[in-house]
């Protein structure tokens, strides 16, 4: 059994040396944990913020004259319990605060920001802004009843395309998803956009 003073006089050198040994067991079980984190800057500084609490109480148990490395699974499972529940390496999230992720996990709430462009159909968010947001009863039940009828019209892949862009997706990420260019995504937008106004158009020109 080594002697516990001489870990408690260990220069810093050392110490981190003994550290970065065992740090990727740490980030690798850090990654596991946060792996479900939808934002992956948030989920990197989930990592981080794990390592760097991990290395603070490593620190502390080395100058206790402790063996942090023979359990340091343990510790990294307290580390990321830790940061899910709000710690942080420079204090506690604010659980007043709109944007922390603690907050919003405590309160059962998100945020999310504006869609940079229209759907289809329009866009979601600035239709809930309106002074007038419900739509009228005839509008829906056309609605209800044209758009599954379109929708059939198009291919089964057409159809997933058109589910991500009217929820707001990227054109981005809809052309990684789909393994197609940005460009064809903007495109295909378009032409959604003028088979729908066609397919509807018989039925105004019906009306009048």
């Amino acid at each position: 059994m080594p002697d516990p003073t001489i870990r408690i006089n260990q220069p810093t050198a050392a110490i981190q040396h003994a550290f970065v040994a065992v740090m990727p067991r740490i980030v690798h079980h850090a990654r596991i944990c946060f792996r479900r984190m939808p934002c992956g800057d948030a989920r990197e500084n989930a990592v981080a913020e794990t390592v760097a609490l991990t290395w603070k109480w490593f620190v502390g148990l080395v100058q206790k004259g402790k063996h942090p490395e023979s359990f340091v699974s343990v510790l990294a499972a307290y580390a990321t319990r830790a940061v899910r529940s709000g710690r942080r390496l420079c204090g506690q999230e604010r659980t007043n605060d709109a944007l922390s992720p603690l907050a919003q996990a405590r309160r059962g709430f998100t945020v999310s920001p504006f869609p940079e462009f229209s759907t289809l159909v329009g866009n979601t968010f600035g239709e809930a802004l309106q002074d007038n947001s419900q739509t009228p009863i005839p509008d829906q039940v056309c609605f209800r009843v044209d758009f599954p009828a379109w929708l059939s019209t198009r291919t089964e892949r057409d159809r997933l395309i058109i589910g991500e862009l009217m929820v707001g997706e990227r054109t981005l990420d809809v052309s990684h998803k789909y393994r197609v260019s940005q460009p064809r995504i903007s495109q295909l937008r378009r032409e959604y956009q003028e088979d729908w106004c066609a397919f509807c158009e018989p039925a105004d020109l019906a009306v009048v």
